[in-house]
C-alpha cells in the first residue's frame, strides 16, 4: 500500500506539471507586465551596447557592475556592493519576506576576441576583449527582469523579495563560486538564470563540471648558443609536461575535455628562459572526473619539472559543479518562454543573419537556419550536457535553480566567436535579451503567486541532489583570483 505522503507527492507534482503545460497565451496582467518590458527596450538595449563597447574582462568589470547597480538604485532596490571578497560583486534586493527568489546577471567579457558588429570579419584593433558569449546582454536582461519583477510585486500587493546577483568572471575566474562559499544564496527559494545562444530553449540540461589553473616553471636563464649548458629552460619544463598531458588523453574517459595556451613562453630564442607559464581546463559530467583528471595532470607537471631540472608551482584558479536541473522549474520556465516566443527579424536583420550564416561553413549552415531564431525548440527531458562549463553549476547545488537559452546570436552561431560578438552588439542581440527578460519575469511572477511549485521544486531538487551532500568547492578555500585575467 502506497504511503500518504507518496499520494500527495504525487498529486502535487501532477497538479505542477499540468499548470506547467496547460497555458497557451498570456493573460491580461501578463500582457501588461511584458508591455512594460517592450517599453523599456530601447532603454535597456542602449545599456547593453555600453557594456558590449566597454568589454571588461573578468574580476576588471568596474564600469559595467557599476552601470547596473546604479540603476537597480534608482529603481528602489537596496545594493550590498563588493560581496564575497569580490569588488564588482553586489547583491541588488527589493521586497520583504517569503518567497525570496533570486535571479543571475554576468556581464564579464573574453580575452583575445575583437569583432565589430558587421557580419564580416573585422576585428577591433583598438580592443583586447569582446563579448563572445554575450554577458553583456546577459547582465541587463537578468536587471530588466528583476526591475519588471519589482514593479509587480509593487503593483500587485504582493509579498515576497526579488534578489538581482551581480556574478563577476564567469569565464575561468568562478565568480559564483565564492558567494555560494559566503552564503549568499542561503535562504534564497528559487534561483533563476539565462544565456545568450542560438536557439531558444528551456531544458532540463546539465554542463561540464571544471578546474582550471596556471602551472608557473621556473628555471635558470642562460646564452642560449654560447652557454646552453649553464641554462635549465622553464619553456622545455611547460612543453614537456604538455607532451605527457597529451599522452594521458589516451587513458582519461573519452567524453573528457582537456586544453590548455602556453601564456608566457620567454621574451628572446637567445635566452633559456628562466620563466615559463601554461593555463590549464580540465571538464567532465562528473566532478569527481574532473578531480582525478586534474590530480595526473599535476604529475605530469611534477615529473616535466625533474626531468628539466626546472621548478613548478600551481595556482589552481577555477573549479565549477555541474548544472544540477530540476524538471518541475524547467517545465514551467519552458512554457513562459513558448508564451513570449522566439526573435523575428527584420529585412536588414534578417539580411545580416543570411551574410554572416555564410561564414559557418557547409556544415553548420546545413543545422541551423535563420529562421530558427523565431521558434521554441521542443523541451527535452534526456538530460542534454552542455559543452562548456559554469559557475551557475554551484549555485545550483545550493539552491534550486533553473535557466534558458534566448537566441540572441544567429543561429548556426557557436558561442566565443567572432560571430557571436558581432550580433551581440547589434538589434538581434537586443530582441533575444528582452525573450530572456520576458520568460524570467512570467516564471518569477509564477514562483511568487505558487508557493506548491517552490515546495514541489525544492522536494525534486533535494531527491536528485542527495540527502548526504554537503558542498566543497572544487577550488578549495582560495581567496578569488582578481588578477587572473590581469
Amino acid at each position: 500500500m502506497k504511503s500518504i505522503h507518496y499520494v500527495l507527492t504525487s498529486l502535487l507534482t501532477a497538479a505542477v506539471s499540468a499548470s506547467a503545460v496547460a497555458q497557451t497565451a498570456p493573460t491580461k496582467e501578463q500582457q501588461t507586465v511584458l508591455a512594460g518590458l517592450d517599453k523599456q527596450a530601447t532603454r535597456y538595449g542602449d545599456m547593453s551596447k555600453q557594456i558590449w563597447d566597454w568589454a571588461e574582462v573578468g574580476y576588471q568589470e568596474v564600469k559595467s557592475s557599476a552601470l547596473l547597480q546604479e540603476e537597480l538604485k534608482k529603481e528602489g532596490f537596496a545594493v550590498q556592493s563588493g560581496v564575497a571578497g569580490i569588488p564588482t560583486a553586489f547583491v541588488a534586493t527589493f521586497g520583504s519576506g517569503k518567497p525570496v527568489i533570486g535571479i543571475l546577471a554576468e556581464y564579464d567579457a573574453l580575452p583575445g576576441i575583437t569583432q565589430d558588429a558587421t557580419p564580416e570579419r573585422k576585428p577591433l584593433e583598438a580592443k583586447k576583449a569582446g563579448h563572445a558569449c554575450g554577458h553583456h546582454l546577459f547582465g541587463v536582461g537578468s536587471m530588466a527582469s528583476a526591475i519588471a519583477l519589482k514593479n509587480w510585486l509593487a503593483q500587485s500587493g504582493k509579498s515576497g523579495t526579488i534578489k538581482l546577483y551581480g556574478t563577476p568572471a564567469e569565464e575561468g575566474g568562478s565568480g559564483k563560486v565564492y558567494m555560494v562559499r559566503e552564503g549568499l544564496f542561503t535562504g534564497t527559494d528559487v534561483v533563476m538564470h539565462w544565456h545568450p545562444g542560438d536557439r531558444n530553449s528551456a531544458d532540463p540540461s546539465t554542463s561540464l563540471a571544471n578546474i582550471t589553473g596556471k602551472f608557473r616553471f621556473r628555471g635558470i636563464s642562460a646564452h642560449a648558443a654560447a652557454a646552453p649548458e649553464r641554462g635549465r629552460s622553464a619553456l622545455d619544463g611547460v612543453e614537456a609536461m604538455n607532451y605527457m598531458v597529451n599522452m594521458m588523453r589516451e587513458h582519461i574517459p573519452s567524453d573528457t575535455r582537456v586544453h590548455y595556451v602556453i601564456t608566457r613562453g620567454g621574451e628572446a630564442p637567445n635566452v633559456v628562459p628562466d620563466f615559463a607559464e601554461v593555463y590549464y581546463y580540465a571538464r567532465h559530467k562528473n566532478r569527481d572526473v574532473v578531480r582525478d583528471v586534474w590530480q595526473r595532470i599535476n604529475k605530469a607537471a611534477e615529473g616535466a619539472a625533474m626531468g628539466t631540472g626546472t621548478n613548478v608551482e600551481v595556482e589552481v584558479i577555477g573549479g565549477v559543479f555541474n548544472l544540477l536541473p530540476v524538471e518541475t522549474l524547467a517545465k514551467v520556465m519552458y512554457k513562459n518562454l513558448s508564451l513570449v516566443g522566439g526573435v523575428t527579424y527584420t529585412p536588414e536583420e534578417q539580411a545580416f543573419a543570411d551574410k554572416i550564416s555564410e561564414s559557418f561553413g557547409t556544415m553548420f549552415g546545413a543545422i541551423a537556419k535563420p529562421g530558427d531564431a523565431a521558434k521554441v525548440k521542443a523541451f527535452s527531458q534526456n538530460d542534454p550536457i552542455s559543452g562548456g562549463s559554469t559557475d551557475v553549476g554551484d549555485v545550483s547545488w545550493a539552491v534550486p535553480t533553473v535557466g534558458l537559452s534566448a537566441a540572441t546570436w544567429v543561429p548556426g552561431t557557436a558561442a566565443h566567436s567572432w560571430q557571436a560578438v558581432a550580433a551581440g552588439g547589434t538589434s538581434i542581440g537586443r530582441k533575444g535579451m528582452m525573450v530572456a527578460a520576458k520568460t524570467l519575469t512570467l516564471t518569477g511572477m509564477e514562483l511568487f503567486s505558487n508557493p506548491k511549485l517552490i515546495e514541489q521544486a525544492r522536494t525534486d531538487w533535494e531527491t536528485v541532489r542527495g540527502k548526504d551532500f554537503r558542498y566543497e568547492a572544487l577550488l578549495g578555500n582560495r581567496k578569488p583570483a582578481l588578477d587572473y585575467r590581469k
